[in-house]
């Protein structure tokens, strides 16, 4: 036996399942870059949900920052309920986005989260909003 198939393959219908749950729960950067791009903005909000450092240095283009450990049902009263939160963190090696996404889903909102990260964001070439020092990569957890 080999350690691909150690476990099987699941029913095709039950991997469709699966795999369309999982879309629902992210969004990939080509996807948002492609969207932004486009203008098609309506619908979703994203969120940094590192500390305000991390954001002044560089975040995504029209990023709200929202860290996850402000979240609050008082510090996220003026959001609008009928959007997508569409949050994001350093990497794939930092949790924020996740903690910010069960907080938001916690107080009743929709979200989904950016896989990769500002990291997995420019890696793909796409633009940040950069306020930092000349030379900084405004990359940092800072969660």
């Amino acid at each position: 036996m080999t350690r691909t198939l150690t476990f099987p393959a699941p029913a095709p219908a039950e991997a469709a399942a699966y795999f369309a749950a999982e879309l629902g729960f992210e969004v990939d950067p080509d996807d948002l870059a492609r969207d932004l791009d486009a203008g098609r903005t309506e619908g979703y909000v994203i969120v940094e949900t590192r500390a305000p450092e991390a954001f002044a240095q560089a975040h995504l283009p029209g990023a709200i920052n929202l860290p996850y450990r402000d979240m609050t049902r008082e510090s996220t009263a003026h959001l609008d309920r009928d959007l997508v939160y569409v949050c994001y963190c350093e990497s794939s090696n930092c949790n924020a986005a996740t903690k910010g996404a069960l907080k938001l889903a916690e107080l009743g909102f929709q979200v989904k989260r950016l896989s990769g990260g500002i990291a997995g964001w420019r890696a793909a070439g796409y633009p940040v909003e950069a306020h930092g020092e000349p030379g900084t990569t405004g990359i940092r957890c800072a969660c």
